[in-house]
């Protein structure tokens, strides 16, 4: 049995978990074959209020009447601890934090009452975006190049996590804090948004849904260290490194 950070080491070569997972810690996860990895755009209050009045103006018309979703494909998963590339000719990254929900039953119109029972686990997740300001399709080249999600370091079972939606969340870049947020700031909280998703897609055993990245992410540049926690889910560390110092880059 694998937890999802030892999965990714065995199927990407990336590095392995710097630590074992604490007492208790989901590690009887088997990750589907096929397993997809959605990001979900707009899902903090704090991120949709940033557009201001933008986002009743073309191209977004009005604020989001469902999840706005896009992949982050295989390319882009690395294990913490691995290297985050910073591509050549871009100065900062954008580093996303944000809870990642582990799809452990496969999910089909959940009501709300037992949406939460679909779920595996927990773990985190650094949405790593090129700046850019655009939201209404979000472009492949800003956040889907290769190492451009580090996730780990292990997957916290459902049981564990109390309330999913009262979770802090904290990035540090060189040891120094830059950014604090909470799950509570989520517009649909994580059963919602499972209700909402699973209306019109459905989520498979080993699918990840990430939950949204606050407004502000902290940007950092190669050379620095990353770091994002999330309360009682553990610690996630990457360092960036120049992508033409990366043999054959992230993959």
């Amino acid at each position: 049995m694998l937890t999802i950070d030892r999965s990714l080491t065995r199927l990407h070569g990336r590095a392995p978990l710097d630590a074992a997972p604490p007492a208790g810690a989901h590690a009887a996860f088997e990750p589907a074959a096929t397993r997809t990895v959605y990001g979900t755009l707009l899902n903090h209050r704090g991120a949709l209020a940033a557009l201001g009045e933008a986002v009743h103006q073309p191209p977004y018309k009005a604020p989001p009447r469902a999840p706005v979703l896009y992949i982050k494909p295989a390319n882009t998963w690395i294990g913490s601890g691995a290297p985050i590339p910073v591509p050549a000719g871009i100065g900062e990254l954008e580093m996303g934090a944000s809870l990642a929900v582990v799809i452990g039953s496969t999910a089909c119109r959940v009501g709300l009452s037992d949406a939460l029972d679909h779920v595996a686990g927990y773990t985190i997740a650094n949405d790593v975006s090129v700046p850019h300001a655009e939201f209404y399709r979000p472009s492949i080249r800003h956040k889907c190049r290769d190492g451009f999600l580090p996730i780990g370091p292990w997957v916290t079972a459902r049981r564990l996590v109390a309330d999913p939606d009262a979770l802090e969340l904290r990035v540090f870049v060189d040891g120094h804090l830059r950014q604090r947020a909470t799950t509570a700031e989520l517009i649909r909280p994580i059963a919602q948004l499972l209700v909402d998703v699973t209306e019109f897609m459905t989520l498979a055993p080993g699918d990840v849904l990430l939950t949204g990245v606050p407004a502000g992410a902290p940007r950092a540049r190669a050379g620095q260290q990353v770091a994002i926690e999330i309360d009682g889910l553990g610690r996630l560390e990457s360092a960036l490194v120049p992508e033409a110092e990366l043999a054959g880059g992230a993959a």
